[in-house]
């Protein structure tokens, strides 16, 4: 059991207030129109210190755990997943990269405006043909004098057209697989970086998702946060990812079991609450067990974790679990709404509609559980023997 201390507490109160006070009257509206946080938004989170809390204090974050930051993560995305998306990227996405592995130049250059609000690092990794098998990667760059020039496209990248700037993983060079990779930032304006049309996706709305075009894009090199060879350490940083998709998962789940808990005290049939039916009970219990399977799983990993990096079978553990989990729960909150749950109305099918994404996105299951294997195991399996 982890009892959270007395200032984490203290911490978790702050932030439900702000989020329900002024970003949960948002969400239906936001999630209809596809609507991003408008960055002054962004910035009062910021000014309020709740956006990078595990940045250190020299770059104006919080210093502070990483569980801190999933706290707030969660109540920012109870209420409204869209307002929770830029504490998710500078507490758990591209920003966490140039934290730990950044020289202190790019440190200084790259984080304070993350940890003041004033812009967002989107992660982009995925391609037309490299999705799941990530070291498929065609996009090159290579290093002309003091500047780096990329060329290729991404897809499926989360805040593209939207985000200021972006990670991009790149290759190199001809050597095979993640050998040959590293990641450089390239800004949103940069000249030769194009957009496609905003993709109309099932869930996420608001956030943001587009093709990216890179054609001789040109950034300095000292943009150049991993060169090649360094892929094994963008797979450690991204083990914080999973832990703040974990937590996109479990605020999901929560919100849903929380009103459905609700829902099923007071609707009425047969003369009686439906909660005085067994079979609703016995649901309801399903979704308890599993909410809670899952926190304990997000908070054993990022308790471990401190203010670095989870370890990697920790973090595949609790992303697989909560990407399945938040998929049932919704589910189950559907059905014990009935007909209402169906309904836009009580936004139990915008939640479900967000687990899908989730359990997409930063690795499926299916790629967990081979990861899980081979971490157990301490072995290698090649994908493509």
């Amino acid at each position: 059991m982890f009892e959270l201390t007395e200032e984490q507490q203290e911490l978790r109160k702050l932030a439900r207030k702000v989020a329900r006070d002024q970003y949960a009257p948002l969400t239906r509206e936001m999630d209809a129109n596809r609507t991003h946080l408008p960055p002054a938004e962004r910035r009062k989170i910021a000014d309020l210190g709740l956006l990078a809390l595990p940045l250190p204090e020299e770059y104006g974050g919080g210093g502070r755990p990483l569980i801190d930051a999933l706290i707030v993560q969660e109540e920012f995305a109870k209420a409204n997943p869209i307002a929770a998306w830029p504490i998710f990227e500078a507490s758990a996405g591209p920003a966490r990269v140039i934290h730990l592995f950044g020289t202190e130049a790019q440190k200084q250059k790259f984080l304070p405006p993350v940890a003041a609000g004033e812009k967002t690092i989107a992660i982009c990794i995925s391609e037309p043909d490299a999705g799941s098998a990530a070291t498929d990667v065609t996009t090159r760059a290579r290093i002309e004098g003091d500047e780096v020039v990329i060329n290729g496209s991404k897809r499926w990248c989360s805040g593209a057209g939207v985000s200021e700037q972006y990670l991009v993983y790149v290759r190199f060079s001809d050597t095979p697989g993640g050998r040959g990779m590293g990641a450089v930032v390239v800004d949103m304006e940069s000249p030769g970086l194009t957009f496609g049309p905003q993709e109309e996706l099932m869930g996420h709305r608001g956030i943001g998702s587009a093709d990216m075009f890179f054609d001789n894009v040109r950034v300095p090199v000292e943009n150049v946060i991993i060169p090649e060879g360094g892929f094994n350490k963008l797979f450690t940083a991204f083990s914080i990812e999973r832990l703040g998709n974990s937590t996109m998962c479990l605020a999901l789940a929560q919100e849903a079991l929380d009103r459905t808990a609700r829902y099923v005290q007071e609707r009425r049939q047969f003369g009686k609450e439906i909660i005085e039916f067994q079979t609703i009970q016995a649901s309801l219990a399903d979704m308890v067990i599993q909410v809670d399977a899952a926190r304990l799983l997000i908070y054993r990993a990022a308790e471990a974790a401190g203010t670095g990096a989870p370890e990697q079978l920790d973090a595949s553990i609790a992303k697989c679990f909560a990407n399945e989990m938040v998929k049932k729960v919704t589910d189950l909150a559907i059905q014990l709404h009935g007909g209402y749950g169906y309904s836009e109305e009580y936004e139990i099918a915008r939640m479900h509609r967000d687990a899908v994404g989730w359990a997409i996105a930063g690795g499926t299951p299916t790629m967990q559980r081979t990861r899980i294997a081979s971490e157990y195991l301490g072995r290698r399996f090649d994908q493509r023997a």
